[in-house]
């Protein structure tokens, strides 16, 4: 079960903002190893001493409550292209393939919950020793 520091957060601009980053906490704290502080004025989930998502509360004034997640290559563009409304490129990490998925606007909860892991799977497989990550991929083939 993930643990997380003791930070500050701001307080929400949002009244939505609460009830999601709660139900986003939920998800991330079931992820083995998951720690949580505040990084750049937001909650950030973090595994193995890497990021991979962040809480976005109108983040320099973006117009939603979001969340911010790593992805591999090629992800961001299909869940952005597929679904324009409810996913979105971050500013700053969004170059690197990050994508970003609005958590105002009545979400899936499960569709969260899969999103959330696969950051965290990606995330967490290159926190791994080279060896152990050479290894994976054989055994993926």
């Amino acid at each position: 079960m993930g643990r997380r520091s003791s930070g500050t957060v701001h307080p929400a601009r949002d009244p939505v903002a609460p009830r999601a980053l709660e139900r986003l906490r939920g998800i991330c704290r079931a992820l083995n190893g998951t720690t949580e502080k505040v990084s750049h004025g937001e909650p950030t989930f973090w595994i193995g001493g890497k990021m991979f998502g962040q809480f976005d509360d109108h983040h320099h004034g973006a117009p939603h409550v979001g969340v911010w997640l790593a992805m591999p290559l090629g992800a961001q563009e299909a869940l952005v292209y597929a679904d324009p409304k409810r996913y979105f490129v971050p500013p700053y990490v969004g170059k690197r393939g990050w994508v970003g998925m609005r958590l105002d606007r009545r979400p899936s909860w499960r569709t969260v919950e899969q999103v959330v892991g696969e950051a965290y799977a990606f995330v967490a497989a290159r926190t791994r020793p080279p060896s152990e990550r050479a290894a994976l991929r054989d055994l993926r083939r």
